[in-house]
């Protein structure tokens, strides 16, 4: 049954093909969809990274002074 679902042909080392092989076995899916689930948990963590540094930044211009207090915020 053919997909309206866009394509991405990836060539990969033999080590890293057989791993992924044997992952897709282990968990009963397929390469493909073992494939975009790495690749999904892989464009997560890199966010995860991101937002993990701008709110690195933003700690580091906090000011305790000029912070609305909770009443504030919620009035």
């Amino acid at each position: 049954m053919p997909t309206s679902n866009p394509r991405v042909n990836v060539v990969v080392e033999k080590p890293l093909y057989e791993m992924m092989r044997e992952l897709a076995a282990s968990e009963g899916v397929s390469l493909s969809t073992l494939a975009r689930d790495l690749i999904r948990e892989a464009i997560e963590l890199r966010e995860d990274v991101a937002l993990a540094a701008f709110a690195d930044e933003r700690t580091k211009s906090f000011d305790r002074k000029k912070a609305l207090s909770h009443e504030e915020t919620w009035e």
